[in-house]
């Protein structure tokens, strides 16, 4: 266990600290903190950083209530840079999207799906929208629209699963899982807010509205 009289703040004594989201291992941000703001971060164990363009401290979900509750902070080989492991409240970057890496700039091969990219390129088709696009088209119509979605989706897969079709099931769970991500978004409920709930239920054996077990 090291102090912070052992970390290498530079010349400006601020030191670099990359915020990691527990649940998914994804880097949220990169940002810097000063000695005051380590401080404060260890004893209030949510993140604070120096903001070097205000030259001020700022707790992260002060004023928008993304607040980054610190799990654990790490230091490097040589003490100079800093991994902050957190839970997060909500969005990590201020243009809404849950980390504030999400340009690509070279990738080798096939892009690599995931839950959380699909749910940024839905995202983006709510915040910037695009003509002719059947989820921006979704988006306009509004909530009524987009559950009246959702209960055909699962319609669809109950009579996939009644016919014992695989194919036809996997296929419509797909569709019903889009739609249930355009809700997600349009109701501001993010993969951790299910991801949370989900583990605080013990969900296998202890499920929420149980119907009672019947002889």
């Amino acid at each position: 266990m090291i102090s912070i009289d052992d970390l290498k703040f530079d010349k400006d004594g601020l030191i670099p600290a990359i915020v990691v989201d527990e649940a998914t291992g994804k880097v949220l941000t990169l940002a810097y903190m000063n000695r005051e703001s380590l401080t404060i971060s260890m004893e209030k164990k949510l993140t604070c950083f120096y903001s070097r363009s205000r030259k001020e401290l700022w707790l992260k979900g002060e004023t928008s209530g993304n607040y980054q509750h610190i799990v654990d902070i790490t230091a490097d080989c040589d003490c100079d840079a800093l991994t902050v492991t957190v839970r997060k409240d909500g969005p990590a970057c201020h243009r809404g999207t849950d980390s504030c890496f999400t340009e690509t700039l070279f990738h080798e091969g096939e892009t690599k799906f995931s839950l959380d990219g699909l749910m940024e390129l839905i995202r983006g088709r709510k915040t910037d929208k695009k003509e002719g696009s059947y989820t921006t088209y979704l988006f306009e119509k509004g909530i009524d629209k987009i559950l009246k979605k959702v209960g055909e989706e699962c319609t669809e897969v109950i009579i996939a699963g009644k016919a014992d079709d695989k194919k036809e099931t996997i296929y419509e769970i797909a569709d019903l899982t889009y739609h249930v991500m355009v809700l997600m978004i349009e109701m501001g409920i993010s993969l951790d807010d299910i991801h949370n709930e989900l583990a605080s239920r013990h969900v296998i054996d202890h499920k929420v509205k149980q119907e009672k077990m019947t002889k």
